[in-house]
Parts: C-alpha cells; sequence; structure tokens
C-alpha cells in the first residue's frame, strides 16, 4: 500500500508543483539519518522525502491524528504522535527506534509551521535525538517566494551531511552542547533556505 500511495502522491505532485532538487548527492544511501528542515507547509515532508530512497518517518503533532481517516493517511507515510509542550520524552525514544529500524527520520526542529516563510530558532530535539542515536544529519531548506499555489516553483536543497563525528557531542549531552548543536543544524538550513 505504502508503494502504490507514495508513486501516487508523487505523480499528483510533478503535476501540482514546479519542483526542482539541489544536493541530492549528500542524502546517505547505506545509513539511516535524520533530515532536518524549514516547516512552512504540510507538504513539506512529501518535498523533503522525494528524493530520499530510504523510507522516511516524521513527527507530527498529536491533533493530527484526532481524525482517523487522515491519521490512517499519515501512518501509512510513517508519522506518529508528538504532544507539544507537554515534555513528550517518550517521542526521543520513538525516534531513535524508528532510525535503529532502518528509516530515515525527518524533523522539523522549527517545532511549527513558519509564518512568514523565515526559518525559525528552532528547537533542541533534534540535537538530543542526534547525540543519543549517534546518525547523521542532513540540513535541508525547502524555498519558494509567497504562498504555496499550483505549479508554484519550489526548490528542495540537502545540504552536506553532518556526521557523529563531525557533531562532537555525547551520548548524555549537556544543555549548552545541544544548543550548539542545534545552532549548527539551523545556520545550515537557513543558508540552504536563503541561497
Amino acid at each position: 500500500m505504502y508503494t502504490v500511495l507514495r508513486n501516487f502522491i508523487i505523480f499528483l505532485f510533478k503535476i501540482a508543483f514546479n519542483l526542482s532538487f539541489e544536493g541530492t548527492e549528500n542524502i546517505p544511501q547505506d545509513e539511516p539519518v535524520i533530515i532536518a528542515c524549514n516547516h512552512r507547509t504540510y507538504a513539506d515532508p512529501i518535498f523533503l522525502s522525494l528524493k530520499a530512497k530510504r523510507r522516511c518517518t516524521y513527527m507530527a503533532k498529536e491533533e493530527l491524528f484526532k481524525n482517523p481517516v487522515f491519521a490512517l493517511l499519515i501512518r501509512t507515510f510513517g508519522a506518529f504522535p508528538v504532544a507539544r509542550g507537554k515534555g513528550d520524552t517518550g517521542v526521543i525514544d520513538t525516534a531513535i527506534e524508528k532510525l535503529n529500524s532502518g528509516k530515515n527520520l525527518a524533523i522539523f526542529p522549527e517545532g511549527t509551521r513558519s509564518k512568514d516563510g523565515k526559518v525559525g530558532k528552532g528547537k533542541t530535539g533534534v540535537a538530543l535525538i542526534a547525540a543519543r542515536a549517534g546518525r547523521t544529519v542532513v540540513p535541508c531548506g525547502i524555498a519558494y517566494d509567497g504562498k504555496l499555489g499550483f505549479r508554484k516553483k519550489v526548490t528542495v536543497r540537502y545540504g552536506k551531511p553532518i556526521s557523529p563525528e563531525e557533531l562532537k557531542i555525547s551520548n548524555n549531552p549537556a544543555p549548552n552542547e545541544l544548543k550548539t548543536l542545534k545552532l549548527t543544524i539551523m545556520n545550515s538550513i537557513t543558508e540552504l533556505v536563503e541561497k
């Protein structure tokens, strides 16, 4: 079911948008990675995963799972719920389990969609997952002008992977380590969006 739905969605997105991709060679194919991306629309999880050969999984706010039909659809595409603002530490464990099962983890460090198109400050969750999982982070920037609409030019850029060795962070990181890593990731995303 997943493959059929994925191919159908790819077909629809190719019709609906004028898509271009840059830096696809930066997505490692031999290991699951964390793809950290800016967030503007509900279409972002699809945009960033179109060129990833490995299946992606996503965090999604728990409110999106209230509609059973929509919940079935997003679960089929690998979404799992997160309770925002409640200190849901279990979601970190779930994210690591997904990575360890061989799936990419697509994450939006801003935690919510940007209303003005600018990249926000981001939260440290992405840094904590990267540290505890010991996984490479691939920054991703989705860029377009104005509002998203039919045949809108959308550019998806993948930046150079940031390996666990480059992150130089412990498995049980201190808050200042997490902040530094988060800034590294968010600066990379911002550069890709503003390119």
